[in-house]
């Protein structure tokens, strides 16, 4: 009995080690896709990369640089590509990103689409001026308990031209948590004036590649490579009212929105509702009051919904939609602008509909 099953347990054995030798010969070989072409914008540019890599990396590595808020992990769904030739079929990580009308334009998520073979795509002409930057950490500080801000120096090239509210991609190296460099998106919270300098706000995500690494690795006068700038989360040249909302770290693009309406004596009526739980998550709040002092039209207002006693909370109370559904009272002449989790930025969406701010006026940059 204990002899059979000793054999048994051998064969079974013995089948796995010449399942993954089989495996491992059809990927040196089937697998080895050889050089291909990638023909774009009907022939003005034409690279040539090595075959069986996902789309989004082989673009990264001539310099073509795809938006990607996860770093090609198929958890975003912004690399989007339309690919017009060499498509082939739809991948099941790509479909829960690709709407009925996007497939009927051959549009797929680059960074799950495998290049196999020659292939044609259409990407907008304004991502070959994203360039790639060379950086040095300039300075890191706590803002909160689990944000830091980081200040980067830019090297070559030396100035970045962005709009306030786009985001960057940051390269995070090989690190002992992670066995490849990896991308992650992360808005500018830096005034488009300083063009020498870009400044993140990034919170600690338990496990998270990027976050782990700046908040327990990243040190000043370290290397940092970006690339960038990328997004249409930007403020409207209109007279509107504005109502910004946002909740942790998505105060970036916010606060890049607000220093450069400063700058530019942008006299427009601006309202920032900013939630957060308790008190120790709340940050910024001496420069937003300098800000309010400088733009008389501007107000700025935190609020918590969980404030514990030794806070002494004396400002607004409850959920930030709770907040804005009280407060707001010019919606249907006014325009909106929201940075945050999907779940916020969903809920905040409702109550600005019911508070009539046009739809059409409602903008937002939603992170994970």
């Amino acid at each position: 009995m204990v002899t059979t099953l000793l054999i048994s347990i051998g064969i079974i054995s013995l089948i796995s080690v010449f399942l993954a030798i089989l495996m491992v010969i059809a990927d040196a070989t089937i697998g080895n896709y050889g050089t291909v072409k990638i023909h774009i914008n009907n022939g003005s540019k034409e690279l040539e990369v090595e075959g069986g890599q996902p789309l989004l990396k082989a673009l990264n590595g001539e310099g073509v640089f795809i938006p990607s808020a996860c770093g090609g992990r198929g958890s975003c769904g912004l690399c989007k590509v339309q690919v017009t030739e060499g498509g082939g079929e739809y991948l099941p990580t790509e479909l829960p990103w690709i709407s009925d009308e996007e497939k009927k334009k051959h549009i797929r998520l680059s960074c799950q689409f495998k290049v196999k073979s020659d292939i044609s795509i259409v990407i907008p002409e304004e991502l070959f001026l994203v360039k790639e930057f060379s950086t040095v950490v300039e300075s890191i500080r706590d803002l909160t308990h689990d944000i830091k801000e980081v200040r980067l120096l830019l090297k070559d090239p030396a100035t970045i031209t962005p709009k306030a509210g786009q985001y960057i991609q940051f390269e995070v190296p090989e690190y002992k948590d992670s066995d490849e460099s990896v991308y992650r998106a992360y808005s500018m919270a830096s005034s488009p004036s300083d063009s020498n300098h870009v400044e993140l706000e990034i919170r600690l995500v338990p496990n998270g590649i990027c976050t782990t690494y700046v908040h327990k690795h990243l040190k000043e006068g370290d290397s940092v490579t970006i690339n960038g700038p990328y997004g249409d989360f930007f403020l409207r040249e209109t007279d509107n009212n504005i109502i910004f909302i946002a909740g942790g770290s998505g105060m970036a693009p916010i606060k890049s929105m607000l220093l450069d309406m400063e700058k530019k004596g942008n006299k427009r009526k601006a309202t920032y509702f900013f939630g957060a739980r308790s008190k120790r998550d709340l940050f910024l709040l001496e420069e937003m009051r300098e800000l309010e002092k400088k733009m008389p039209s501007f107000k700025f207002v935190p609020a918590l919904s969980e404030p514990q006693p030794e806070d002494k909370w004396e400002g607004e109370v409850g959920l930030i939609t709770d907040v804005v559904r009280r407060m707001v009272e010019q919606g249907p002449t006014s325009e909106a602008y929201l940075c945050g989790s999907p779940g916020m930025i969903d809920a905040c969406v409702k109550v600005l509909n019911e508070v009539k701010v046009p739809p059409e006026n409602i903008f937002y940059d939603k992170f994970s």
